[in-house]
């Protein structure tokens, strides 16, 4: 759950994600905002948080993971990504949150990632005495590595992102520079042109004067 409402589509990807018992969300901070998160988690569960600012100011956010009790577990002020791994020491709802509270006209996207427990064996006798079969260790092999894959395509796909935000964000000062530029030049031309006016005119009628 969250402390403000998540458009339609976020919620469906939060739905589905607490299925899987991890939460996996980009969301819009807007400027002076803060959006909190909530999870029910078990004593003694291995949790891991990682978020990173994807557009926005500096890229940058305030981070803070709290306990049932209030507890703060982790506390981080105006970072761009960062990841967190815990274990829970009692039964109840964590709290974790990101402010955008320093920033007065810059609104954020944020993504994060938060892992709730241990994912669950391949095979309900992996964890068996026994040795896996060589099907079987050939199955685990390939399930990890496309976990493994998985998390490379996020990351990769977080880079694209940014570096397309960053791309966008100086096209456009570089828009705004050439447009102040061609201003300038005109109005610098037309300054010209009309200098240029008065001085000859200026001479013409001296010149008229001196004659007469």
């Amino acid at each position: 759950g969250s402390s403000g409402p998540l458009p339609p589509l976020l919620l469906v990807w939060a739905l589905a994600a607490c299925v899987a018992r991890a939460s996996e969300i980009t969301f819009e901070l807007p400027d002076n905002a803060k959006q909190c998160f909530y999870e029910e988690i078990a004593q003694g569960t291995k949790c891991t948080l990682e978020f990173q600012v994807i557009t926005g100011g500096h890229y940058d956010v305030d981070c803070r993971l709290e306990d049932p009790d209030g507890i703060v577990l982790y506390k981080e002020m105006k970072k761009q990504y960062d990841s967190f791994t815990f274990t829970t020491s009692r039964n109840g709802t964590y709290k974790f949150c990101f402010s955008n509270e320093f920033s007065t006209f810059t609104h954020k996207t944020v993504y994060f990632d938060f892992q709730v427990g241990e994912d669950p064996p391949l095979f309900p006798s992996e964890n068996r005495v026994t040795a896996l079969t060589q099907m079987e260790s050939a199955c685990v092999s390939i399930h990890e590595a496309l976990k493994s894959v998985i998390d490379y395509q996020t990351h990769f796909r977080l880079r694209e992102a940014q570096g397309r935000s960053r791309a966008e964000d100086l096209n456009t000062r570089v828009a705004y520079w050439s447009i102040g530029e061609a201003i300038i030049l005109l109005v610098v031309s037309i300054g010209q042109v009309f200098l240029l006016k008065s001085f000859f005119s200026d001479k013409r009628t001296t010149t008229t004067r001196v004659g007469s």
